[in-house]
């Protein structure tokens, strides 16, 4: 068995071809539904999806074609009520993140990452499964080179898949970040823990670098991992651009039991690179190998409860607003885990398909956890999307706006990692705080939250 690891600017061997695009999930029921689009600035609500409802599957096909297949997805989702993203005037030509909360700087390189030990598990043909990573690092001092969030045509992309227009399609790419690709690492070798993220279904993993900056302005190392085939769009170091395999057409739920599994592979051979002995990554010999842990969002977070229990080297996990997956959770779980996720589809006690998913793994972790809810939010409200949105000038429906959103993800989040990998106390998790009143704490067995 062998495996590649090589920064962004390496050349890429051949090889994936370029499908099509898949059709996320959409928080599987519940009285609100998450976001449709790539950029997840369509809004759906939706009571009790069906299964064959949310997600869709074709062949390979080129990436030209994939964004012809966005309204047959669009419509696959037959029981999704689909709100379409106004646009409001005062658009940002230039979005802004906004700057991390810890005291270090940030670095950031992203990696070209081939499994040769196995094919890819959605388009078999291709002999290899090829990642892209990114991993964000605390540094010694702001660089000159800014990184950048999503090439232009990942923006395109997502902006296509999610039919917005009056705004150029790269805006995107041109986001400004706060980490730096000419930044030197800061601290001591495997002194620093890891935290691994995973994106949404059809979401690029850059949509999650508001927290992942934020983790690493606090010391944290971090990698999120770009689930190929599975986004609307995902750019390759030799200009390749690969699209969504599973998306057009009807499925049933071992589409996302397959993914979860899928992804927990992906996230084993991305440890085995980072923490090997010799990793070859900007800022992956700080990470200390006995401190990792996880959080994904969305299809990302039903995820960590199967990477959790096929790699014992992660020792957390957090599934943000994900809906998880029947027959992954058939044991007990004693390492801690949060559910974060929003009032209108999780609360406990108010049926759905989704909330079920909860309360059914809920009784099988038998350690530390929590269940954590946003009030207001809307299923991107927990990623960088809605903000961005918001500086765009689209109204995607948030009660909660998107800077406080990610405020409040960044804090609870940070708290998680910061009491079980750090071993910091986190009053923040065990009682209501005044400082985030739109946050709820939750005891299922009692139904009630405060």
């Amino acid at each position: 068995m062998s495996h590649a690891i090589e920064p962004r600017n390496a050349p890429t061997p051949p090889g994936s071809a370029a499908p099509a695009r898949p059709q996320r999930r959409v928080t599987r029921g519940g009285a609100a539904a998450g976001l449709l689009a790539v950029i997840t600035l369509v809004c759906a609500t939706a009571p009790a999806a069906s299964a064959s409802a949310r997600a869709a599957s074709a062949p390979a096909v080129s990436a030209p074609a994939a964004s012809a297949l966005a309204s047959a997805a669009s419509a696959s989702v037959a029981s999704a009520s689909v709100a379409s993203a106004t646009t409001s005037a005062g658009v940002s030509a230039t979005p802004i993140l906004p700057k991390p909360t810890g005291p270090h700087s940030v670095g950031m390189t992203s990696l070209y990452l081939k499994d040769t030990s196995r094919p890819d598990p959605w388009v078999p043909s291709v002999k290899a499964r090829e990642l892209m990573v990114s991993l964000w690092y605390p540094a010694k001092s702001p660089g000159r080179q800014r990184a950048q969030y999503l090439t232009p045509k990942e923006s395109e992309l997502l902006l296509k898949e999610g039919k917005i227009t009056g705004v150029p399609y790269d805006v995107l790419s041109k986001t400004r970040t706060n980490a730096f690709t000419d930044a030197k690492p800061a601290g001591r070798k495997h002194g620093q823990p890891l935290v691994v993220l995973s994106p949404g279904f059809k979401k690029a993993r850059g949509t999650l670098t508001g927290l992942a900056e934020d983790l690493a302005s606090r010391g944290y190392v971090v990698a999120a991992i770009g689930h190929t085939y599975e986004n609307v769009g995902q750019s390759f170091p030799d200009g390749r651009v690969t699209t969504c395999v599973p998306c057009v057409g009807d499925h049933d739920e071992s589409l996302f039991t397959k993914m979860s599994k899928v992804r927990a592979a992906d996230v084993s051979f991305v440890l085995d690179q980072l923490t090997g002995r010799h990793p070859k990554a900007k800022g992956a010999s700080l990470i200390d190998p006995s401190r990792i842990a996880m959080a994904g969002h969305s299809a990302g977070g039903a995820g960590v409860i199967a990477a959790l229990l096929k790699d014992s080297r992660i020792r957390a996990g957090i599934d943000i607003d994900g809906t998880t997956d029947e027959g992954i959770l058939d044991t007990e779980l004693s390492r801690p885990f949060m559910f974060l996720g929003k009032s209108a589809t999780y609360t406990p006690g108010s049926g759905g398909e989704a909330v079920a998913s909860w309360e059914r793994d809920w009784k099988l972790m038998t350690g530390w956890k929590r269940w954590i809810l946003l009030t207001g939010a809307i299923h991107e409200s927990f990623t960088d999307i809605v903000m961005l949105a918001e500086e765009l000038g689209l109204d995607v429906g948030a009660d909660v706006k998107g800077t406080r959103s990610l405020q409040i993800t960044r804090g609870y989040v940070g708290a998680f990692f910061d009491l079980h990998l750090l071993k910091k106390p986190q009053p923040l998790l065990d009682k209501p705080s005044a400082t985030y009143p739109e946050v709820k704490l939750c005891t299922p067995e009692t139904n009630t939250c405060k």
